[in-house]
């Protein structure tokens, strides 16, 4: 993935005034953008409002709406009324949908930007079809449901030129700047190590389907629920927020966690596509994600940065300890990452041990910071810098989370043969397991398309 910030030389400890200054202006950009550098009178000046419609506001979607309401909310559209009645009485205004297809056709002119929140399975339809309208959207990660999706939405995005991005906030916390200058400025020598992992209990894993089939309750449109899925009958285990652990809906703990916490180390680490990635599971089966896995990529060099092993762990597994982290200091937590360099570790955005981290202080702050991920957004939108999660950025590394699902579900046949999956990025192609490129792309319920 190309890098779009400029770096100090890691020999450089100082900031002189001229980049104090070219850093503030940068950063400025993200507040304000005058009128007449946006092209003239057809374009949206910062100060003037946004139209913002949503797809998927009863879960995540109400906190993503809730964030750009500083805008107009003209359209709110769920396929679950009992679940999105919240944000309907919050918004009364707002006109009312169950079909989104429905929505952006009928609301084509009033409307300049799409929130795009339900689950996993819909975002590229629903996403695809406001890029196509030419709509700005602002999408819940992981961006899409299978890797051909995330590539085709990443490239209509970019011909269209509309302003995205991808719902990972944490990217625009300080934690990721730091992470990024401390390894930019060597503080922990070249990295050829990062591991990464959740424990947190997203969704029921590892079982089979339901054999009992309730009624489906009033409120509740199932069949657009279903949307591109497989038909299967109404069950209340899949809704309103355990959909992530079943396959044809969600992408498990990975798919879920995923996009958050690897986007420090996308973009510290500039990496790209992987060469390989392999896995191994408990509990996974066609229907829903593992109990637990490890899924283990690798990356080849990039400019003068060496080639690095990335791990994931899921389900309560965890790296060793590391050696540097003093006894007695807590290790784990629902989630982080551990960066292993020449020279030394760091654990988040902190380097470890203690000693060397006050010893150390702080590296010079190359990076603007953000104004907020949502404003981000808000400010592309209207004319302003790209935001920071933009698809371009984002879709690669979606890309990659996905192709981890992969691997753990062929994970039993490549344990057992004692294999990698090989990738050929470029082209969305497993080239030594031909069987394994069925999860590339999915086969869409008749009716709908991207």
């Amino acid at each position: 993935m190309e890098n779009q910030e400029k770096i100090s030389k890691q020999s450089d400890r100082k900031i002189s005034r001229r980049d104090f200054v070219g850093a503030a202006a940068v950063a400025a950009a993200f507040t304000i953008v005058p009128r007449h550098v946006l092209g003239g009178a057809g374009n949206t000046a910062p100060s003037d409002k946004l139209n913002i419609a949503g797809i998927g506001v009863g879960g995540r979607g109400a906190g993503d709406i809730g964030e750009v309401s500083s805008e107009n909310i003209v359209a709110l559209c769920d396929v679950d009324w009992r679940n999105a009645a919240g944000t309907f009485k919050k918004y009364p205004k707002a006109k009312q949908y169950r079909d989104f297809r429905k929505m952006l056709d009928k609301e084509n002119k009033n409307i300049d930007a799409v929130v795009v929140a339900t689950p996993d399975h819909t975002h590229a339809v629903a996403t695809m079809m406001a890029i196509k309208m030419g709509k700005h959207v602002y999408c819940e990660k992981p961006l899409a449901h299978d890797i051909f999706e995330v590539r085709k939405v990443t490239d209509a995005a970019r011909e269209a030129k509309v302003a995205t991005q991808l719902g990972n906030q944490g990217q625009a916390s300080e934690g990721t700047r730091l992470v990024c200058e401390f390894i930019w400025d060597g503080a922990i020598g070249p990295v050829r190590e990062v591991h990464s992992w959740c424990n947190r209990p997203i969704s029921p894993r590892g079982q089979g389907r339901p054999k009992d089939t309730p009624p489906v309750p009033d409120g509740l449109s199932w069949d657009l629920w279903l949307g591109t899925a497989p038909e299967r009958p109404y069950h209340p285990c899949y809704l309103p927020f355990s959909w992530r652990g079943w396959w044809d809906f969600g992408t498990g703990v990975l798919g879920d966690i995923g996009c958050h916490q690897f986007a420090p180390i996308f973009r510290a680490l500039k990496l790209g596509y992987p060469t390989s990635v392999e896995a191994c599971s408990s509990g996974v089966n066609s229907e829903t994600a593992p109990l637990a896995s490890i899924v283990r990529y690798e990356f080849p060099a990039r400019g003068d940065m060496p080639p690095v092993k990335l791990t994931w762990y899921d389900g309560g597994l965890m790296p060793p300890r590391p050696a540097e982290l003093e006894e007695g200091r807590r290790y784990g937590g629902a989630d982080s990452n551990l960066y292993v360099g020449d020279k030394g570790k760091m654990l988040g955005h902190r380097l470890i041990p203690e000693a060397r981290m006050k010893e150390y202080k702080s590296p010079p702050k190359t990076l603007p910071r953000s104004p907020g991920h949502h404003k981000e957004w808000l400010l592309a939108c209207k004319g302003g810098p790209p935001a920071r999660s933009n698809f371009e950025l984002s879709g690669p590394m979606a890309e990659v989370v996905l192709l981890g699902n992969i691997a753990v579900r062929m994970g039993k046949m490549i344990y057992e043969k004692g294999l990698k999956l090989y990738y050929d990025g470029p082209n969305m192609r497993i080239t030594n397991m031909p069987e394994a490129n069925k999860y590339i792309r999915r086969e869409y319920r008749k009716g709908w398309t991207l």
